[in-house]
């Protein structure tokens, strides 16, 4: 049913102005700008919907997870660009100094970082290998 059928995904947020200047200027991604909302177009040609919310309420699940080879230079470019990396201190995830999280390689990736957009939504940087 679905086979051909061109998904997206999209989440809101509570200010459009301070979604586009984050995504478009502080993390480079190119914005469109529609009647509706925007479209971020990612690398791979699936664009990603954000629409306005006046009840926007931040979900606690990442929303978007940025592919790197390399974690160590992606984190220290987001900080250069002003973006703080989100630490935590949980019996299953604990972020380093600069904090990446480095799993075992069993599950998940070998390393990922969270940070958060102007609208509380979670995003990642996740290293490849």
């Amino acid at each position: 049913m679905f086979k051909d059928t061109k998904a997206f995904s999209s989440f809101s947020v509570p200010d459009l102005g301070a979604a586009k200047q984050f995504y478009g200027e502080t993390l480079g991604i190119d914005v469109v700008e529609t009647p509706e909302g925007l479209e971020l177009h990612i690398a791979g040609g699936t664009p990603v919907f954000v629409y306005p919310s006046d009840t926007y309420t931040a979900p606690k699940h990442t929303v978007l997870n940025f592919p790197v080879e390399d974690i160590e230079a992606a984190v220290d470019e987001l900080n250069r660009r002003g973006v703080t990396m989100e630490q935590y201190d949980l019996p299953e995830i604990k972020t380093d100094e600069k904090g990446i999280f480095r799993g075992d390689g069993e599950m998940g990736p070998p390393a990922i970082a969270w940070f958060k957009d102007p609208a509380d939504h979670v995003l990642s940087v996740l290293e490849i290998q």
